[in-house]
């Protein structure tokens, strides 16, 4: 149990031994510790309800409580019970922690499963810095998720069919270039795309034929199928090359071209359900009516009032759209896979699409818990959309690669004496932490300003940093003359600073189940900032390999449980801890 589950447990007793029921408890780490390590305001909340004083319910609820050898509680303000851990608690904590191969973290997501639905770039265009957010922050969703319990399915949803087909297949049969395709087959077929819409523009009649060879294609006929299974599987090889230098991998690779065949079938069930109905020759989806009009994603208000905003799912042409492809999506999710929970890890601009479709399933009769795990936009240094000089989305590719060359110019000039395949080793690692750590450290929901010296620093809010200080750790455990038994150690904390360090490390067990309430790494990623600076607050207080041998017994456990809780934490953003820099 963690120290806070168990604060909240004693005073959940000692609030129903004083009111006669059991009640709310939330406890929270104090923002002051000054006031001490935790906080309840539970006296104040139920004095409300009751109409009764705050400050004597609490001092009745004080006069119940048994905190064991916790530590100590008093009352402050009007009503607050504050709760101080006593030393010795800390330090059997802490050694409970060394033996616990979870550190603290309990499994609360057992016996759910979730399907997310993350990156999802599309098939022959190269990915670009606006999948850093969805790819890296639906990656590091998963792995806490499956820490925490969670059956997890990841699902890379690529865009694999469209109406672009149509361009790329003309293209191909008139104007590839196999010697460009077999070097770089994505560049190619960009290439070649770019080519056939810029010709497009100028002969109308071009596109006619780009129409033609999409219909051939959804009509099976085998050469553009071949075409379109070789442009499929190009792209892969080149997305699985930036995924695997970002470590991120995927269960199912379902794209849209998946679900075809199940389109026509699904849209003329809604019809028979009288979920969908004939407009203007397309088939759309309109308001249940069983929502007001401000909360009804199907209802839009214009200057002459409240209007219908259906969601088309077959165009009068006999078309599909993205809206049908994900109710098929959904079925399968949840018939197939049996999915509890699905999450998109999908921009913010998205959000009226999902409240749409999760309104859709809902009255579908498709249940999970659905949630749109929406993001903001990344931003040059000049606050605005990053782009290249030409106006292009800046390619992912290229910004990893600068980020690790960049990163083995610091390392270098830091340590100019660090053998080279050990300073590439490093600079990798660093390189592409740093932009992990600059997308996780957000709140998701902002904008973010991309700065190459600010993520690679390696002092301030940093991936380099958090590693450095995971670094520096390991480099006291290199100067011992063996080998260190840290779960056999005795703690005894007694300076304010080696308090304070496992103090933040019994933490690690209340933070990381709060981050998927939210859906927010961001929490963890300030956690493991906060410890960082409080092992380098110890580290400068409390010599280590200079002290009495107990004492140095008692230090060194300590580094060696907090090296184990940088490492950990990092790896559930995705991000890797070398052992030098």
């Amino acid at each position: 149990m963690t120290l806070l589950s168990q604060i909240e447990s004693a005073l959940a007793d000692a609030f129903e031994s004083v009111l006669g029921e059991k009640v709310a408890t939330p406890v929270v780490a104090a923002a002051d510790l000054r006031f001490g390590d935790y906080q309840c305001n539970a006296a104040m909340m139920q004095a409300k309800n009751r109409r009764t004083n705050p400050r004597a319910l609490a001092t009745q609820v004080l006069e119940a409580l048994d905190l064991g050898s916790i530590g100590t509680a008093d009352i402050a303000g009007p009503g607050f019970i504050n709760i101080r851990v006593s030393p010795e608690t800390f330090s059997a904590h802490s050694a409970v922690l060394l033996k616990d191969d979870r550190l603290g973290v309990p499994a609360t997501g057992e016996g759910r499963r979730v399907v997310i639905d993350f990156s999802a770039p599309n098939v022959a265009k190269p990915m670009h810095v606006g999948h850093i957010r969805s790819t890296i922050l639906g990656d590091a969703l998963s792995r806490i998720a499956r820490f925490l319990g969670f059956e997890v399915i990841t699902d890379n949803h690529i865009g694999d069919w469209g109406t672009q087909f149509g361009m790329i297949l003309h293209g191909w049969k008139t104007r590839l270039d196999e010697a460009a395709l077999a070097a770089d087959p994505v560049t190619e077929l960009v290439r070649v795309y770019r080519s056939v819409n810029a010709e497009t523009k100028e002969v109308p009649e071009v596109l006619e034929v780009c129409k033609a060879e999409l219909v051939k294609l959804q009509a099976g006929d085998e050469e553009n199928l071949a075409i379109w299974h070789r442009c499929v599987d190009l792209s892969k090889q080149g997305l699985q090359k930036i995924y695997g230098r970002l470590d991120v991998s995927f269960d199912h690779w379902l794209g849209e071209s998946y679900y075809n065949e199940r389109l026509p079938g699904l849209v003329e069930d809604f019809l028979s359900q009288d979920l969908a109905r004939v407009s203007d020759g397309a088939v759309c989806v309109f308001s249940g009516g069983d929502l007001p009009d401000e909360q009804d994603p199907f209802r839009i208000q214009k200057k002459e009032g409240w209007q219908d905003n259906p969601a088309i799912i077959r165009k009068a042409d006999g078309g599909f759209l993205y809206a049908t492809t994900d109710l098929a999506t959904v079925e399968h999710r949840i018939n197939v896979w049996k999915a509890d929970e699905i999450w998109y890890v999908v921009g913010t601009p998205q959000q009226l699409h999902f409240r749409q479709i999760f309104d859709i399933c809902r009255r579908w009769g498709k249940s999970a818990g659905f949630h749109h795990i929406a993001f903001g936009s990344i931003l040059g240094e000049d606050r605005k959309l990053m782009k290249t000089r030409s106006g292009d989305n800046v390619q992912l590719a290229d910004v990893l690669e600068e980020a690790v060359e960049r990163a083995g110019r610091v390392i270098a000039e830091k340590n100019p004496e660090l053998d080279e395949a050990i300073r590439e080793e490093v600079a990798e690692i660093v390189g592409i932490g740093a932009v992990k750590f600059a997308e996780l450290s957000q709140h998701r929901l902002t904008d973010y300003v991309f700065s190459w010296d600010r993520m690679l620093a390696l002092q301030g809010d940093t991936a380099p940093y958090l590693q450095y200080s995971f670094v520096r750790i390991r480099s006291i455990f290199r100067k011992l003359e063996g080998p260190f038994a840290a779960e056999s150690a005795s703690l005894q904390l007694k300076e304010e600073a080696e308090i304070h360090l496992a103090r933040l490390l019994a933490r690690y067990g209340e933070v990381v189940p709060t981050l998927l309430d939210d859906h927010r790494p961001n929490l963890l990623a300030n956690y493991l900032l906060e410890l960082a600076r409080a092992f380098h607050s110890f580290f400068e207080a409390c010599p280590v390999l200079k002290a009495e041998p107990s004492v140095r017994d008692s230090r060194l456990a300590l580094c060696e449980l907090a090296s184990r809780v940088l490492e950990h934490g990092l790896g559930l953003l995705g991000i890797r801890c070398p052992e030098r820099m």
